[in-house]
C-alpha cells in the first residue's frame, strides 16, 4: 500500500458500516455513495459495495421514495412540490419519484393542507384580510403545496371565493 492509499477505509469495514446503516433505516443510493466518499472508500470498492447492497436489497430507491414521501408528508406536512424537489436533489429517477408520490392519498393531502393553513392562521395577528391571505398562501407555498390548491384553500377558508 502506497502513501497515497494509506487513508482509505478497507472495503470490509465500509461494507459492515454501510449494511448496518441500511439495516437501521431507509437510504437511497446517493446517500450511501456520499457516506462511502466521506469514509474515504476507494471508488472501485464503493461501486462494489453499492452493487452488493442493491443486490441484497439493503438499498431500493423505490422503497426509499415511498418511505420518504410518506414520512415527509405525514410528519413534516410537506406538499408534493417540496417532496419532489428533495427527491430530485437525492438523484432519484422520475419513475422512482412517481412511485413514491403514490404513497400520498389525495384526500389526506387536502386535509393536511387545510391543517397547515389553520395552524398558520392561528399564529397571525394581521387584521387586513388581503395581507392575511397573502401570508397564508406564501406559507403554504413554502411548505411545497401547489399554487392553485393553496389559493383555493385560503379563499375558501377566509370565505373570499
Amino acid at each position: 500500500m502506497g502513501k497515497k492509499d494509506s487513508g482509505l477505509m478497507p472495503k470490509e469495514v465500509a461494507l459492515g458500516k454501510a449494511t448496518a446503516l441500511c439495516s437501521g433505516s431507509e437510504h437511497c443510493k446517493a446517500q450511501i455513495m456520499e457516506k462511502l466518499s466521506l469514509w474515504n472508500v476507494s471508488v472501485q470498492d464503493a461501486y462494489n459495495i453499492m452493487d452488493y447492497l442493491v443486490k441484497e436489497k439493503y438499498i431500493d430507491n423505490k422503497r426509499f421514495a415511498r418511505a420518504y414521501c410518506h414520512d415527509k408528508f405525514c410528519y413534516n406536512h410537506w406538499g408534493r412540490i417540496k417532496i419532489r424537489q428533495m427527491l430530485r436533489h437525492l438523484r432519484l429517477s422520475d419513475e422512482e419519484i412517481e412511485e413514491g408520490m403514490q404513497a400520498i392519498n389525495d384526500d389526506d393531502y387536502l386535509e393536511a393542507l387545510n391543517d397547515v393553513l389553520r395552524a398558520k392562521d392561528r399564529t397571525l395577528r394581521e387584521k387586513d384580510i388581503y395581507l392575511r391571505k397573502a401570508k397564508l398562501v406564501r406559507h403554504l407555498l413554502s411548505r411545497g403545496f401547489e399554487t392553485d390548491l393553496a389559493v383555493d384553500a385560503v379563499n375558501e377558508y377566509l370565505q373570499l371565493g
